[in-house]
């Protein structure tokens, strides 16, 4: 299923739109153009918004009248096997209401929206109601081999009175079946199939005989950028991916950054230095169907485990990898961290660059550090001191002064968002490897960069504008 979309019509459903995200891992806030101002994206007409993404395949939540989402979407409904969930919710979200796609999840879709709003969902589903379960759309990882026509006569008849038999040892394997009204003489027949084909059921699909077919679960590495360390600096999203995985792979220190969330599933620690084996490792247990979760800390994206996890799959691929989903979750790095606490250093042009030489010659390094400093880029220093390896600081700072005056603001940002968290601003003329560890990012200024001081305050910042001086 496709990433939900929640539309709004006004800023007053802002708060509520905001509260159903937060139950959502993936979901995003649309809103009118001319009548909203912070929400994710925005549109400028109702009905073309809805046509597309109904269209596409993505759940519509919309908070908003039932009417005008049924009005507008009338000349699409064809198909309801198509049907991708469409969910009303009222603009005080005391009323969550399942509209279209019940066969796709819509109500248990409406039933998470309720549960973070603290609501009972509208299901009007007669089955469902009844039985707390949809014999036409059985939950994720099954299939129904029969028709819709025969599975509704099936529903029907139960509805009625008639009572199921199960074929097997089908409660323990499917438990959303234990609702029926069930008798080992029922009069009708539900059977799972696990690893048989359909043909081998005792008898063919009818209107009397259900058969449902395991699908194998695929799995799915959610790559996720925590953030430097603090819990407030981690997004909604990775939140809610955490508490829905199976398995954690990463770094031992970024891992106890997540300990609240790991009691539920496996973990599995590795050295700092061993991403392309963490990579693998991960990709395999999502072969087998799990739910893994591959922690970075700052942007998985910068310096961090994504690209590790894709050059594996390039590098290196295994055919069992093919059905994996991967998705990368971004986070608050430790550049844009270390900024904010200080003001607003790279509020131009700037550059990241890893003064480890592990994964790249020095020589590298050297080149771009020199074209940064003479284009006048303002600069996020990562890795820039370890135990082994002190000099090339020195070394950058000397290439740095040949092109910047010594003046030039530095902002050290030491164990952002963790104990011992230190934040300081001094001049490139005083940097020296022993302020830094690997635990720190260093921004220096461009030509532009300026301190600001009122009171006891200090605060840095690059002025957005670069006046012409020719």
């Amino acid at each position: 299923m496709k990433s939900p979309v929640i539309v709004i019509l006004s800023e007053s459903s802002l708060a509520i739109a905001r509260q159903i995200q937060n139950s959502l891992s993936d979901a995003l806030v649309y809103g009118l153009e001319s009548r909203t101002q912070r929400a994710d994206r925005t549109y400028s007409k109702f009905s073309d918004l809805m046509l597309e993404l109904f269209s596409q395949g993505h759940p519509i939540i919309g908070i908003c009248a039932a009417g005008i989402l049924i009005r507008t979407l009338a000349t699409l409904l064809t198909d309801k096997r198509a049907e991708p969930p469409v969910i009303a919710i009222a603009e005080d979200g005391s009323a969550v209401v399942p509209l279209l796609g019940g066969l796709n999840g819509a109500n248990g879709l409406a039933r998470q929206i309720a549960t973070a709003l603290n609501v009972s969902p509208a299901i009007t589903t007669s089955g469902e109601l009844r039985f707390q379960t949809t014999l036409l759309s059985p939950p994720l990882g099954w299939r129904l081999v029969n028709s819709d026509e025969e599975a509704k006569t099936f529903l029907a008849d139960l509805l009625a009175g008639a009572s199921a038999k199960l074929i097997g040892n089908a409660l323990s394997t499917a438990p959303w079946l234990s609702n029926l009204p069930l008798s080992s003489d029922g009069t009708h027949i539900i059977e799972i199939i696990e690893g048989r084909e359909p043909h081998e059921a005792i008898s063919k699909p009818s209107p009397n005989h259900l058969i449902y077919e395991r699908i194998p679960k695929q799995g799915k590495v959610s790559i996720i950028g925590i953030g430097p360390g603090s819990k407030e600096w981690m997004s909604p999203e990775v939140r809610n991916i955490l508490r829905s995985a199976t398995d954690f792979v990463g770094y031992k220190t970024y891992l106890n950054l997540v300990s609240e969330f790991t009691n539920h599933g496996q973990v599995h620690e590795s050295d700092n230095r061993v991403e392309l084996d963490r990579a693998g490792l991960a990709l395999d247990l999502a072969a087998q169907g799990r739910s893994v979760v591959v922690v970075s800390s700052g942007d998985a994206g910068i310096y961090g485990m994504a690209s590790a996890v894709f050059e594996v799959l390039e590098r290196s691929p295994k055919p069992e990898w093919s059905g994996v989903d991967i998705h990368v979750a971004p986070g608050i790095s430790a550049m844009q961290a270390a900024a904010a606490l200080v003001g607003a250093p790279l509020g131009h042009d700037f550059c990241v660059i890893s003064l480890s030489d592990i994964l790249k010659p020095w020589e590298k390094i050297i080149e771009r550090i020199t074209a940064a400093a003479k284009a006048d880029f303002a600069i996020a220093f990562y890795n820039p001191v370890s135990l082994e390896r002190t000099w090339q600081l020195a070394a950058a700072t000397e290439i740095l002064l040949q092109w910047r005056p010594p003046e030039t603001p530095v902002v050290l940002g030491h164990n952002l968002g963790r104990s011992g968290q230190e934040v300081k601003v001094i001049s490139l003329a005083d940097l020296t490897p022993e302020l830094a560890d690997m635990r720190t990012v260093i921004l220096v200024g461009s030509s532009k960069t300026r301190i600001v001081k009122w009171g006891d305050r200090v605060k840095v910042y690059t002025p957005r504008t670069y006046p012409n001086e020719s």
